[in-house]
């Protein structure tokens, strides 16, 4: 069976900007004919791709054919490339937690994107959640605390990036003068990313019992401001080494917990079968986390 390019065109296009109105403005169509494409795609598959909600969401199926899509399109335009008869850029989509994007991931592979022609596509989301990114067929590759490979990908070890419970000297002088007890704990207020993050919620279960709503909470959903909202003192939050460690040498951050770091490990996921630039840029990225990461 081949498959029509100007349908799976479609079927990109409804996914990529989440209706059939704003797809059909990037293909130059109508939305009905944008529609009637969909609809024809799927019955020559058998089966419905799309979820037609606000915004438009792939099946199971159509998950599945995503992915097919986005490795072809990615082979394709390494291949032009290479021959010179087309774009001489590939495009990449990457789904990555915040706290790996804003510390070292774009100063360890900056330099191998400009010098490849790469243009990232890049998705932020929580380690526990970017995985799924990958599975509904919405990246080429993620970062991602989940070690089990998907089927037809393979998983590759990154590293460890330690966390550790930091605060302004004079938030803990005022919340923690004699040590991170529970009770403390309980008064005191922490900074979580957003409802998704479980580092604040893991670390306070695991060691004073506390559930979430056992605590007093911020949410501040950006990591530069989650660490400054840290720095001024509206409560402590777990940060990674490799962002905070300028703000601990000059005192501005301290370690409230010095005995209870916790490490997350880290995989790189990718599909076995990738774009020459796409395993470069893979091995790029593994060796850049060897020199960062634990």
């Amino acid at each position: 069976m081949q498959l029509d390019p100007r349908q799976a065109q479609a079927l990109l296009a409804v996914i990529d900007t989440g209706s059939f109105e704003q797809a059909a403005a990037a293909l130059h169509l109508t939305a009905s004919a944008v529609s009637q494409r969909i609809r024809a795609l799927e019955t020559v598959l058998g089966t419905p791709l799309v979820v037609r909600t606000r915004p438009c969401r792939a099946t199971p199926a159509g998950q599945r054919l995503l992915q097919y899509l986005r490795r072809v399109k990615s082979l394709e335009d390494d291949l032009h490339a290479d021959l010179a008869s087309g774009p001489d850029s590939l495009v990449v989509s990457i789904a990555v937690n915040a706290d790996t994007l804003a510390s070292w991931l774009l100063p360890a592979l900056a330099g191998f994107i400009i010098e490849e022609r790469i243009l990232l596509d890049l998705t932020v989301d929580d380690q526990q959640h970017t995985y799924a990114l990958l599975e509904a067929g919405l990246a080429l590759g993620c970062v991602s605390a989940e070690a089990r490979p998907m089927r037809g990908c393979q998983a590759r070890p990154l590293g460890s990036m330690r966390y550790r419970c930091m605060a302004a000297p004079a938030f803990r002088d005022r919340w923690f003068a004699r040590g991170m007890t529970r009770a403390a704990v309980q008064q005191a207020p922490v900074v979580e990313f957003n409802r998704k993050d479980k580092l604040q919620a893991d670390f306070l279960q695991r060691h004073y019992g506390l559930m979430p709503g056992g605590y007093r909470n911020h949410f501040v959903p950006a990591s530069d401001a989650f660490m400054r909202a840290i720095e001024l003192g509206l409560g402590w939050g777990m940060l990674p080494e490799v962002q905070m460690a300028a703000l601990q040498e000059q005192g501005r951050l301290v370690d409230v917990a010095p005995h209870r770091p916790t490490d997350v490990h880290l995989f790189w996921h990718t599909w076995k079968v990738q774009s020459p630039r796409m395993e470069r840029l893979s091995a790029a990225l593994l060796q850049a986390a060897r020199e960062v990461l634990r």
